[in-house]
């Protein structure tokens, strides 16, 4: 097994199938708890909602922190902490992001949505889906690395006039816990990624004003 191989190494019980079934999981979880996200909550307010959301449908146990940002925190990055509490606007910006056990399978999903009329917020978010479904037709077609989806993510961004976040560039998946196997990001792997084992992450920034933008899914 070279080294890069080994980074797609799973245990005994995985299984695509039961990847799928996560992630299903996971985008029901995601938006039960985005049509509960109203003006006038605050992030801590989001966090309270998601916890009821995951115990309702039956979640095994979360595998990463649940990360739900507002306003401006949409611009920060997965280690990064929110800067205060803000409260969610009328015209507004905020995305989801879960990592979550079901059957014994990680799923993780993210989304960003809006509220209100603002067009280059609801540009933006519609943008980092439209990239990552550019980034996954790239992928299906073959023959492509971890590392020359990024490069292809970042010229497609420049194309589109938005900034794609390279800090963010994807991670493994398997049957939990993944991270036994250092697989690394997505970004930085040099083989052709496999089925059902990774998490392509797109974050966009507006090129001006003080918001971003987040989608991920399973490539599968």
């Amino acid at each position: 097994m070279t080294a890069e191989s080994s980074k797609e190494a799973v245990g005994q019980h995985y299984s695509v199938h039961a990847m799928q079934y996560a992630q299903q999981m996971t985008w029901r979880v995601i938006e039960a708890i985005a049509a509960q996200i109203k003006p006038g909550l605050r992030e801590s307010d989001a966090q309270v909602i998601a916890k009821q959301v995951l115990a309702e449908l039956g979640m095994q146990r979360i595998w990463h922190p649940v990360l739900i940002r507002f306003g401006a925190n949409t611009l920060k990055t997965f280690k990064q902490r929110s800067n205060g509490d803000p409260q969610l606007g009328a015209n507004d910006i905020f995305f989801i992001d879960l990592g979550v056990v079901f059957g014994g399978h990680e799923g993780d999903a993210g989304a960003t949505f809006t509220t209100g009329s603002d067009s280059e917020m609801q540009a933006c978010a519609a943008a980092a889906k439209t990239l990552f479904d550019r980034v996954r037709v790239h992928w299906r077609t073959g023959g492509v690395s971890g590392q020359q989806l990024y490069d292809y993510a970042q010229a497609q961004a420049i194309e589109m006039g938005w900034v794609l976040n390279l800090d963010i560039k994807g991670h493994r998946v398997s049957d939990f816990p993944h991270a036994i196997y250092r697989g690394g990001d997505l970004g930085d792997f040099a083989e052709t990624p496999g089925r059902g084992l990774w998490i392509l992450e797109i974050q966009l920034a507006h090129p001006t004003r003080p918001f971003g933008a987040f989608y991920e899914d399973l490539l599968v």
